[in-house]
């Protein structure tokens, strides 16, 4: 399947993030994110193993408590139900992968 970026809708999520979902089916979902700086992640959880790849910008992410800061070209792996969220330090974008496909994020409910 392709996903045609011209045809994906961007989702304003705050004045400070939006997102896009790339290619997904319901093992593995990709989104775009961007960040203006001071834009945050607030804390969450969810039961999906999700990798964040950096591609621009600076981001302070905080995993179960710890804290780390990341910049383009570094990735950052977040187990299945582990507490994090970020904080963007410079104006940014990262790819988010997830699996399985988050279905909460296609306004369906998630069965996991």
């Amino acid at each position: 399947m392709v996903f045609f970026d011209k045809d994906i809708k961007t989702n304003v999520l705050d004045e400070k993030s939006s997102r896009k979902i790339l290619a997904h089916d319901d093992d593995l979902m990709v989104c775009h994110l961007w960040f203006k700086k001071d834009g945050v992640g607030s804390l969450h959880q969810h039961p999906h193993t999700q990798i964040a790849y950096i591609l621009k910008g600076r981001f302070e992410f905080n995993v179960e408590g710890e804290k780390t800061v990341v910049t383009a070209g570094d990735s950052i792996y977040i187990p299945g139900n582990a507490e994090h969220g970020l904080v963007c330090l410079e104006e940014g974008e990262l790819l988010d992968i997830f699996t399985p496909e988050r279905k909460d994020f296609l306004g369906v409910d998630d069965v996991i």
